[in-house]
């Protein structure tokens, strides 16, 4: 399955009533299963998910620990935001391949380590 089709369709399931921004993830796990999500706003805001912790939350629960590729779709092409990122650098290697996506077909791919140099990793927690 095309990861930027699964993120399109994802966005449109999007819960956003006060942004208005339909946000769609999808993203291939290690052993090439496939999630995707869509941003979920909330009235507290502090209880609003974006759609890329979505898709990652949703292969993690699954038991997947390693992400291969990852597509971002908005109308505008919006990037990942930083929480997306630190998420991002607990399941991803610094080659990870994110694909950022707009409505006229544009494509931005980045490696992850561009993305957020110096990211806070599981390996700056493991004790030598």
């Amino acid at each position: 399955m095309d990861l930027k089709k699964k993120a399109f369709e994802a966005a449109q399931n999007s819960h956003s009533p006060y942004s208005m921004a339909k946000v769609g993830s999808a993203l291939i796990t290690e052993d090439g299963t496939l999630y995707s999500g869509c941003n979920i706003e909330n009235s507290s805001f502090g209880g609003t998910v974006c759609a890329e912790r979505v898709a990652m939350w949703k292969a993690v629960s699954e038991g997947h620990r390693s992400i291969k590729k990852i597509y971002v779709y908005t109308d505008a092409g919006w990037p990942p935001c930083g929480l997306c990122r630190q998420v991002m650098a607990e399941f991803a290697s610094p080659d990870l391949e994110v694909v950022i996506g707009d409505k006229n077909g544009k494509e931005q791919i980045w490696k992850f380590k561009d993305l957020l140099p110096l990211a806070f990793t599981p390996e700056h927690l493991i004790k030598k």
